[in-house]
């Protein structure tokens, strides 16, 4: 049996059992964006995909077509494989893609293509692709040219309540912040600090900050 095959059987031991579901195969017909995928099985059914455990720059992000780009370049054309996990509230299929043995989602996390869906992204393995990512942020690959990549899950939120946070002074427009959980600093979209390696805090406004402890800084809160 080939170290292919044996990291393949290996990886599937990590899933929960509501994973191990019928595996579906086809042809991937369209890539509507760095995470979303449609394959031609050989019924003859078209199935959309939602990549598993990742979230990729939305199309009106930064980086958002290079994602889609890079999802293409390795699945656009082929035959892939997907180990379905559930379905999401659009009715698309959420599963783990692989072609030619090769997870898609770990590849995308790897070329800094991506984010590991924290929220989701709940099995053994997504420690491993946590450190991929940090790999890929510190290497400067991929979205992470961009020190200040905002996730996507809070570019999205952030969309939702634009109308809510335009009260809101920050650097760069957006109503999320920053928190620097050592300094108990604030910082805005757009300033140099805002991805710092201690800023895991996310806020929605400088008053719920502030009520916590933390402090807006000079540089990048007005």
């Amino acid at each position: 049996m080939n170290k292919i095959i044996i990291q393949f059987l290996f990886f599937l031991l990590l899933l929960p059992t509501n994973i191990l579901a019928k595996t579906l195969q086809g042809k991937v017909i369209h890539v509507a964006d760095g995470d979303t995928i449609t394959i031609l099985t050989p019924q003859k059914e078209q199935i959309k995909i939602r990549l598993a455990a990742i979230d990729c720059p939305e199309s009106g992000q930064a980086y958002g077509k290079k994602a889609k780009k890079f999802t293409s370049s390795m699945v656009y054309g082929k035959l892939v494989k997907v180990k379905p996990v559930t379905k999401d509230r659009y009715g698309r299929t959420v599963g783990m893609v692989f072609v030619n043995s090769s997870n898609l989602s770990k590849q995308i996390i790897s070329n800094g293509y991506g984010w590991v869906f924290r929220k989701y992204c709940k099995w053994r393995f997504c420690d491993d692709w946590l450190r991929l990512e940090e790999t890929a942020r510190d290497r400067g690959i991929g979205l992470w040219r961009d020190r200040n990549a905002i996730p996507p899950w809070e570019w999205r939120k952030a969309k939702r309540n634009e109308g809510s946070n335009k009260k809101n002074n920050v650097v760069g427009g957006l109503g999320i912040y920053h928190g620097n959980a050592r300094s108990k600093s604030l910082h805005g979209y757009g300033c140099k600090y805002y991805n710092c390696k201690n800023c895991t805090v996310v806020f929605q406004s400088v008053s719920d900050a502030v009520n916590t402890g933390y402090h807006p800084h000079n540089e990048c809160v007005k």
